[in-house]
Formats: structure tokens, sequence, C-alpha cells
């Protein structure tokens, strides 16, 4: 009966951060998380992979990733400490497997995030007010988190710090890179601007009408970056014959989204858009 697999240690980066070889022939570089791991660990020495300690285990595949997690020795150990608990409090809300990702984005986000605070330097979030209605679950525990930051270091943490570290829990839990919902973000505040401007009129922010817009452009944006529209809508031309200024308008969108996201919107997404348009307008001239 074969006992645990030996991880010789090649590097110690942190307390809670080493870098083993294992495997057949040692032909495979790993690096390990779990609190205290890394303390008293000498290069050379040996963990067994059912070592209590060991919480997650990353293989690196290239030498990129291996200098990507070389970072982790330059975090203040009280980031990567505050990182782990954020972490946890994302698992116990989000059972499943994190983003192998934020183990590195989330401290290196804090750790500037820290910096910017005590330089007095500002933090504008063009995206808050969408971020909250977006993702609710997701912006509740970033203000945990944030409160968990202000604690920790003796700073405040201003609300619109909040909605970006929003991104990087919806990341964790989605596997959706933080750099693809902030394009998302920003092409939905852009439709929503067209949409304004092409029917002369505004939209309150946090409304009935505003949040049912900006929902219904996020599914959209979102679909269309991860290809996930292969649906035809049956009623294709009798919306475009119907709903003909809706139409165009979509259209228009449509183009926009194709330009700025590098990716063909198809005509049942362009119908979709339509029908939601048309619905929008007619609630609105109803209510006036």
């Amino acid at each position: 009966m074969s006992g645990p697999e030996m991880f010789e240690v090649i590097r110690v980066i942190g307390n809670n951060v080493v870098l083993v070889h294992g495997g057949g022939l040692k032909k495979f570089e790993y690096v390990i998380l779990g609190k205290g791991i890394g303390f008293g660990t000498k290069v050379g020495g040996t963990i067994a992979s059912d070592d209590h300690r060991i919480e997650k285990l990353f293989k690196l595949e290239d030498q990129e990733q291996l200098n990507e997690y070389r970072l982790l020795e330059e975090f203040d150990p009280k980031v990567l400490e505050i990182t782990d608990d954020i972490l946890n409090s994302i698992s116990k809300e989000f059972p499943g497997k994190l983003n192998d990702k934020v183990y590195l984005a989330l401290p290196s986000h804090i750790q500037f995030t820290i910096y910017r605070i005590r330089k007095g330097m500002d933090i504008i979030n063009p995206f808050l007010e969408e971020t909250k209605i977006s993702f609710p679950r997701e912006y509740e525990i970033a203000l945990k988190a944030a409160d968990m930051i202000g604690q920790a270091f003796g700073i405040e943490v201003p609300e619109d710090e909040v909605g970006f570290l929003t991104y990087h829990v919806y990341s964790a839990v989605s596997h959706v890179p933080v750099g693809q919902l902030v394009k998302a973000s920003n092409m939905v505040g852009r439709l929503i601007d067209i949409i304004e401007r092409e029917r002369g009129t505004a939209f309150e922010s946090g409304s009935m009408d505003h949040v049912r817009l900006l929902m219904h452009l996020r599914f959209s944006v979102d679909r269309i970056l991860n290809h996930s529209v292969n649906v035809d809508n049956p009623f294709a031309d009798q919306i475009k014959n119907q709903f003909t200024s809706e139409y165009k308008l979509a259209s228009r969108l449509a183009k926009e989204m194709e330009q700025e996201l590098g990716r063909i919107v198809p005509e049942a997404e362009v119908c979709f858009l339509a029908m939601h348009l048309y619905r929008l307008f007619r609630g609105r001239k109803q209510n006036k």
C-alpha cells in the first residue's frame, strides 16, 4: 500500500507559500498554499501530500506562471492573511472551486489599494451603481471584505473600491477574468448612453426601467463575450416589420458591440434587444 506523495521543497516564497517538486522523477513544479506551510521549512526538505496545512496545490504549466506566483514574495504577509480570510468567506457563500487566478490577483489588488488609500489617491469607480445592481451577492461579500481590510490596516475603504472588490469576488466564483468584467461594464454604459441620446430620454439611476435595461444589456454583452447565443428567434421577421424603430436602434447597438468587443452579434440577439426596447418604451409611454 503506497503512502502519501512527498513533495521536495525547492523555494520558500513566504510563510504561507512554497514551491515544490513532485510527480514521477520530480518532473512537475507546484505551488502549495497553506497557513504556516513555509514557516520553518527548508529548501531540500519534504512536505507530504496529506499535510493538514495544505489548502491549495497548483501545478505550474510554464515559466510565466512560475514568475507570477513568485510575485507573492513581494506582498505584505498581512495582505496574504487577509486575502485568505476573504477567500474563505467567498467559499462559504459560493461552494465550489474558486478561480485559480484569484490567489494572485486579489492580494495584488488589495496591496495596491492600500497603497493608494495611504497616499491619499482618489479611487473613482464609474461602474459602481451597475455593479451593485448586477452582482448583489458578490457586492455584500465585497462590503465585508472592505471592512476586514479597513480594520486590519487602519484605513477607510471607500465605496468605489467596494465595487472593484466585487469584480474580484465575481471573478473568483464565475471564472470570468476581471478584465472582461470591466470591458462588459464599460460596454453597457456606452449602450445606455446611445439609447438615451437616440431617444432623447434619460433613465433615473436605480429606477425600475434603468435596472431592467441594465440587466438585459448586461446579459446580452455577457452572451456575446462568451459566444453563448446559439438559438434562433422565431419572431425575427415579425419584430423587424412591426418594431422598425426599435430594430433600427438595436442594430445600432449591435454594431457598437461588434466594433468594441470584436465579436459578431447574431441576428437573434439583435431581435431580442429590439423586443426589449419596444417593451421598455411602451411601458414608459403608458406611465406618463
